[in-house]
C-alpha cells in the first residue's frame, strides 16, 4: 500500500462561491487564488508568520472532517466560544481509503476547555487524566502519549505552545510511532525542533502565496540558525539605540 491510499486525508478542495463576497477570508493572500492542496505525506505542517492564515485553514479542515472546533477528539461535542470561521462550510476533503478509527484536534489556545470537558465526559470504563492537575506542558505531554499514539488522523494547531524543547523531541517520537501504526499529522507550528519532522511536507504561507518548502527554507529554522550561531552580533545590533 503506498503512503498515499494510507492517509485520512489525502486533498483539501476550497468552493470559493461558498465564501461571503465581504469575508475577511477573502483577504487572505496565501489562500486567495487557492481552489486546492494536495497532502501527499503522512506528516504535513502549515509553516508562516503570524496573521497569514495557517490556523484559519487548519482550525477549518478539522471542523469540516467532523472535530469539534475547540478541540478534543473526535467524539467531543461543547462549545463555549463559537468563533471558527466559515471555511469550513466551504471545503469538500477528499479522504483516503483508511477508515476513521481514531483521531484528534489540539489546540493550545482553548485546551482548558477541552481539559475541563475531558473530565465531564469520563465514566468508570474511561477514566479521567486529570489534566488541570498537571502543570499546561505536563497536561499537553499527557495528552500526546496516551491519546495519539495509535493510527488516526491528528490535527496539532502549535503543540510547540507549552512544550519545552527536550518534550518537542518527545512529540517527536510520538508521532514516529503513530506514523508507523498509520496515522496522518497535520500541524501549524513555528518550531524549528518539530518542522524538522524527516520527510514531512511543509506548506509555507509567506509572501502572499501558499507554495510547498523545504525545511531549511523556512524562516524559523534560518532565524534560529543565525540567532545560535551569530548570537552576540545579532543582540548587540537588535539592542542598538543609536540607530
Amino acid at each position: 500500500m503506498t503512503i498515499m491510499k494510507s492517509l485520512f486525508i489525502k486533498k483539501i478542495q476550497i468552493d470559493w462561491d461558498r465564501i461571503s463576497a465581504d469575508s475577511y477570508l477573502r483577504n487572505i493572500q496565501a489562500l486567495q487564488h487557492i481552489n486546492e492542496i494536495v497532502l501527499e505525506k503522512p506528516v504535513t505542517f502549515f509553516a508562516g508568520e503570524n496573521g497569514t492564515g495557517k490556523s484559519t485553514l487548519l482550525e477549518a479542515v478539522a471542523v469540516a472532517y467532523g472535530f469539534n472546533p475547540e478541540g478534543g477528539s473526535i467524539n467531543y461535542n461543547f462549545s463555549t466560544y463559537d468563533s471558527h470561521s466559515e471555511l469550513c462550510d466551504a471545503l469538500t476533503l477528499s479522504r483516503g481509503v483508511a477508515k476513521r478509527r481514531w483521531g484528534y484536534f489540539l489546540r493550545a489556545e482553548s485546551f482548558y476547555n477541552v481539559a475541563t470537558k475531558e473530565m465531564e465526559y469520563t465514566d468508570i470504563n474511561h477514566p479521567s487524566m486529570k489534566l488541570h492537575q498537571q502543570s499546561h506542558g505536563e497536561s499537553f505531554l499527557t495528552i500526546i502519549q496516551k491519546r495519539l499514539s495509535d493510527a488516526g488522523l491528528y490535527i496539532l494547531d502549535e503543540p510547540e505552545a507549552a512544550l519545552s524543547p527536550q518534550r518537542q523531541l518527545s512529540l517527536l517520537i510520538q508521532m514516529k510511532e503513530a506514523v508507523t501504526a498509520g496515522a496522518q499529522f497535520i500541524i501549524v507550528s513555528h518550531s524549528p525542533i518539530l518542522l524538522g519532522y524527516p520527510e514531512a511536507d511543509i506548506f509555507s504561507f509567506d509572501n502572499g502565496r501558499l507554495e510547498k518548502i523545504s525545511y531549511e527554507e523556512t524562516d524559523s529554522y534560518q532565524v534560529t540558525e543565525m540567532f545560535i550561531n551569530n548570537r552576540e552580533c545579532l543582540l548587540k545590533r537588535l539592542f542598538d539605540t543609536s540607530n
